[in-house]
């Protein structure tokens, strides 16, 4: 028997609203969470803006003690923990440090690069000649699944509890991988999630490669342009998005809030062959992976209304619509309707996808289409594809039932997944 898995709890901390609630209101209203940052131009970057989520000493209080956050600075860790635990209040469940521990409940949540600032820190530390400097929680704040570690502690959470980690895909994947273990009957329920640190020491080797943009720095809310014909780069960003997976049989039990269904989707690699590289995607690959997450959901391509698509506002936007037309086998004014969150957020890394998925089901359970934000000069290859009506630069309201999600990663990795609104 194989389990439905709906969607009972979420939480995100993105750069333009923290907390699911003001996340919302961002999306509807278009409102960009991308500023300037300092530090960055002091340190003579290119590119001087970026999304940086405004989290609080009053608000990091509430999720964490003060001996956590003595010594606590790696951001993602924070961001991820944040997210997590509103995910799973959201979903009706509390957070007693004396509670039983849960063996039907697990955790896949996602990262990339973890504590560089700890790292730093800890070098110099080291340099000094000093190791007993070094603190008790270096080894957690920098170890790959910090992340995972300290929520499953905060939860008590006892099926399996990981870290994925696969570039800008990693919250989709982690997404799919707690699906399928609640679909296959190994975990009733999964938090899952990804989140991303900000900062020089991680967004330094993206200006390095010039692929950032630099034309943006005295307007900061215009430089993300996914779709756009003056792109010129994507926008560096940082946060965590986080979605309680459950069985249906276990949801209805219960009497939880359902945000929507997923359906299933594919997680697949271009292997770096027929063009893909490790910075840009095997087409060949991406449409493949498309056209098995809509086989492996048991939908049709005519079903999908929505795309929250990659998009990240560089050279290869155009590749990715020309993908999806491919895929769907639908162009122009049967295109469906895709944004792209990244035009308000700007792209975070290994969050990306986490907080992506949030944006789309939130979406999906409110019945709207978020705005792209600058896009009204839309790339002519791109219009040449699809008809501009399909890439909307105001909220629309409108009822619909499906919902696609898509990653492609650095390392030409990929996954798509397909969200459905939940009906009994």
């Amino acid at each position: 028997m194989k389990n439905r898995v709906v969607i009972t709890g979420l939480g995100v901390v993105a750069p333009n609203g923290v907390g699911v609630p003001q996340f919302t209101d961002a999306l509807k209203s278009g409102t960009s969470g991308i500023t300037f940052h300092q530090e960055l131009a002091d340190l003579n970057f290119s590119c001087q803006i970026g999304g940086i989520p405004n989290v609080s000493d009053e608000l990091k209080s509430k999720y964490f003690t003060d001996l956590q956050l003595r010594g606590f600075n790696s951001s993602g860790i924070l961001y991820g923990c944040i997210a997590g635990i509103d995910a799973w209040k959201d979903a009706g469940f509390d957070t007693n440090p004396e509670s039983e521990l849960d063996y039907d409940t697990g955790l896949i949540f996602g990262t990339g690069t973890s504590g560089v600032e700890k790292f730093r820190e800890a070098i110099y530390k080291l340099d000094d000649g000093n190791v007993r400097r070094l603190g008790s929680t270096v080894v957690l704040q920098t170890m790959a699944s910090g992340v995972s570690a300290y929520l499953s502690g905060m939860l008590g959470l006892g099926n399996q509890v990981t870290t994925n980690s696969s570039a800008c895909t990693t919250g989709t994947e982690a997404v799919l991988m707690g699906y399928d273990r609640i679909k296959y009957g190994k975990a009733k329920r999964m938090l899952v999630g990804s989140c991303s640190d900000h900062g020089p020491y991680v967004w330094g080797g993206f200006d390095a490669m010039r692929v950032m943009t630099y034309k943006h720095n005295d307007n900061p809310e215009n430089g993300s342009r996914p779709m756009s014909t003056s792109a010129s780069g994507f926008v560096p960003g940082s946060g965590a998005g986080a979605l309680v997976l459950e069985s249906l049989e276990s949801a209805l039990a219960r009497g939880a809030t359902i945000y929507a269904e997923v359906l299933g989707g594919e997680v697949n690699s271009g292997g770096q062959r027929q063009g893909g590289t490790l910075t840009a995607p095997n087409p060949e690959v991406v449409k493949r992976c498309i056209k098995n997450a809509l086989k492996n959901s048991e939908i049709d391509s005519n079903e999908i209304d929505v795309i929250n698509g990659h998009l990240t506002a560089t050279s290869k936007d155009t590749l990715e619509i020309e993908n999806w037309t491919k895929a769907l086998e639908r162009e122009h004014s049967d295109f469906p309707y895709i944004n792209s969150t990244k035009s308000l957020i700007g792209h975070c890394l290994a969050a990306a996808g986490a907080i992506e998925c949030v944006a789309s089901v939130i979406q999906l359970k409110e019945q709207f289409i978020a705005p792209n934000g600058n896009c009204e000069d839309l790339h002519p290859d791109i219009e040449n594809l699809i008809d501009s009506s399909c890439i909307p630069t105001e909220k629309i309201d409108m009822k619909f039932d499906v919902i696609a999600k898509a990653s492609f990663g650095f390392g030409d990795v990929n996954a798509c997944v397909i969200f459905k609104r939940f009906k009994e």
